[in-house]
């Protein structure tokens, strides 16, 4: 059985960074900047605290913080380009969590300074995604496919949606039920082509989609990027990344994420429908898994 969720190679890539808060920012938002009003309450409470240490209690604390174990925290000095990818994006699709989270923290990272992307399929003729206009060709099993690219900017984000028939005319309207089948529990025989696709077009989508609705970013995001893959329908991202663009000179810099969301969907199909996903065969082992 073939586990795309499983994927040794999608777990490999950096974790989105912290802003330096420190360093002057252009993206700090209005309010009030002076000091905040002391309050009576907090003076009592500052002079219950400000007694010393004993000096047994001081040592009790050095022994304490010499068994933790330190901890990384990666600090950004300028605003990265930084691709969520998902099959559910908060409220355009939704079934659980992972549409909350493509929903809800890409406009936080945004607010951090960073360039933020999320793409997802799109199942439904959303009324504020405006066709870009821009068209791929997505070799998906035997074929090559065409598909599209809608967008639409909001809370600081670009969300691109990919346009496909596997995609629109399997769901049409009826979205939370019918994203990965045509009922609840069953699933769609093609969705393993169904998420390949999705995977190839957001490798495509930073390259050659020229956004211009940010105030502080125009352009192409470009090749230095960081994809952030959700569950096991992203899972084929890096794979493709590393076989069709890395070793070809492009994407050299780009670095790959992989969050799950929820371990008990894995992705598993026929192990024969490996050749469907046109990944050179020494990544074969990565999909491997066997129940045991």
């Amino acid at each position: 059985m073939a586990a795309l969720a499983t994927s040794q190679l999608a777990t490999s890539g950096a974790v989105p960074g912290l802003t330096d808060r420190s360093a002057p920012s252009m993206f700090r938002r209005g309010g009030f900047q002076g000091p905040r009003p002391r309050n009576p309450a907090d003076a009592a409470l500052s002079m219950r605290t400000s007694a010393r240490a004993t000096p047994k209690q001081t040592r009790r604390t050095q022994q304490r913080g010499s068994r933790r174990c330190s901890s990384l925290v990666v600090r950004a000095t300028a605003g990265m380009n930084i691709v969520f990818v998902g099959a559910e994006m908060a409220p355009w699709s939704k079934t659980g969590g992972l549409g909350d989270v493509l929903g809800g923290l890409p406009p936080a990272m945004a607010a951090n300074g960073h360039r933020v992307m999320v793409i997802s399929p799109r199942y439904d003729q959303y009324k504020d995604a405006w066709d870009t206009g821009v068209v791929a060709e997505i070799k998906m099993g035997d074929e090559y496919e065409r598909v599209r690219f809608f967008h639409c900017y909001k809370r600081g984000v670009d969300r691109v949606f990919v346009d496909h028939p596997s995609f629109l005319e399997k769901v049409w309207g009826k979205t939370k039920e019918k994203i990965y089948g045509p009922n609840t529990g069953t699933d769609y025989q093609d969705n393993q082509l169904r998420f390949s696709l999705l995977c190839q077009a957001a490798l495509e989508a930073p390259r050659i989609l020229n956004l211009d609705n940010n105030p502080y970013y125009s352009g192409p995001y470009g090749e230095d990027v960081l994809f952030v893959c959700n569950d096991w329908h992203t899972g084929p991202l890096a794979c493709y990344l590393k076989s069709n663009y890395q070793s070809n000179g492009i994407y050299k810099t780009a670095k790959v994420a992989f969050c799950i969301h929820n371990i008990s969907y894995q992705g598993r199909f026929s192990f024969d429908d490996y050749a469907l996903l046109n990944l050179p065969e020494r990544f074969k082992s990565s999909y491997d898994f066997i129940d045991g």
